[in-house]
């Protein structure tokens, strides 16, 4: 069964104005997808407050999908609704999958030796954050950080 964690639904239509797919299989991809994060936020005009946020939110997730899910594939959008601009990234493994999301997105809950901030101090970086997992099917991570928010 597939476990989700539901957050406020989106009401006003969301355009792509640019996607960008990467595939993470070691840890020489971290950098690259990193980079490439950090090009589209400039490129929207994001501040450094919120580049730093939505960069340290796509790293911890980016080193999860490796640590937890043999690595994946990763979307990065830049996505606009009305008039506010902004980032949407999904990170998909084909990894064990979570099999309790609420316990995973406590504050120092780990099933690794970490402090267990990944998931919900992620979340507290971004916007939006949408997390589906099918135990023995994998993971799938969407946040998005808005340009002014």
């Amino acid at each position: 069964m597939e476990k989700r964690l539901l957050l406020p639904i989106l009401t006003t239509p969301l355009t792509v104005l640019n996607k960008d797919a990467m595939l993470i299989n070691k840890e020489q991809d971290v950098v690259p997808f990193r980079n490439r994060v950090k090009e589209y936020a400039v490129k929207i005009g994001m501040g450094l407050v919120n580049q730093t946020k939505l960069i340290t939110a796509a790293s911890e997730l980016v080193r999860n999908m490796l640590r937890y899910g043999n690595g994946g594939e990763t979307i990065i959008e830049v996505i606009s609704k009305g008039r506010e601009n902004g980032i949407r990234l999904t990170f998909s493994d084909k990894g064990p999958g979570i099999p309790n999301i609420e316990q995973a997105m406590k504050d120092g809950f780990s099933t690794g030796k970490s402090l267990g901030l990944g998931l919900p101090g992620t979340k507290r970086l971004v916007n939006e954050f949408d997390i589906k997992s099918k135990v023995g099917e994998g993971t799938t991570v969407m946040i998005i950080k808005w340009k002014n928010g």
